[in-house]
């Protein structure tokens, strides 16, 4: 069980995470990382290159050796032998391992005192400047920062910073989690959040 802080008051939340696995926060994160490639690197192979196909000298009696065409790997511009081809790189991964990966993820941030959640951005209307404010006031002006919000006007004041991070609820993911430092979040996105661990969190 843990006690989230909720900025700008002295309420908490209490959350029932499971247990951190590191195993299991690696398989998802490769898991997302290999769906985002892109898997075009391609080369051309024998048949690919612009050259003849004629041999280029007698099979026998040159006292050389034995050649087809110039578009042969060992030539320079010849075809690559066993090159890259465009490929899919992503594949399946339960969505049990996933859902108990994104509360795991939730859980290291609990653990490190680095999740919080938010109930309003108090002096947030859509000025950068005022997101900095917020984040000087609530000692969270120097860390990487994940911001999870559905609120346009706080995504537009956060938006230039470049150590925070802003996701919808429902792109909330365990990269993201763990690639940030700290982890804010809208209460009303932590309700979203719960209804996605299917019984964690609650």
């Amino acid at each position: 069980m843990y006690s989230l802080p909720v900025l700008g008051s002295d309420k908490t939340v209490e959350a029932q995470l499971p247990g951190i696995n590191p195993h299991v926060l690696y398989e998802v994160v490769r898991w997302q990382l290999a769906s985002r490639r892109r898997g075009t690197a391609a080369t051309k192979t024998r048949g690919m290159v612009s050259y003849t196909s004629k041999k280029m000298y007698p099979q026998k009696h040159t006292g050389r050796a034995r050649h087809g065409d110039y578009g042969a790997p060992i030539f320079v511009g010849g075809g690559t032998a066993f090159g890259p081809q465009p490929r899919d790189y992503s594949y399946t991964l339960p969505k049990k391992v996933r859902r108990l990966a994104l509360g795991m993820a939730l859980a290291d941030r609990a653990q490190q005192g680095k999740l919080f959640l938010v109930e309003r951005f108090e002096g947030v209307e859509g000025k950068t400047r005022e997101f900095v404010a917020w984040l000087r006031a609530h000692n969270l002006e120097g860390p990487s920062l994940l911001l999870v919000t559905s609120n346009p006007v706080v995504a537009r004041s956060a938006r230039n910073l470049p150590q925070v991070r802003i996701l919808d609820p429902e792109g909330i993911n365990v990269y993201d989690i763990l690639r940030q430092e700290v982890l804010v979040m809208e209460a009303s996105a932590w309700d979203a959040v719960k209804a996605r661990l299917g019984g964690e969190g609650q």
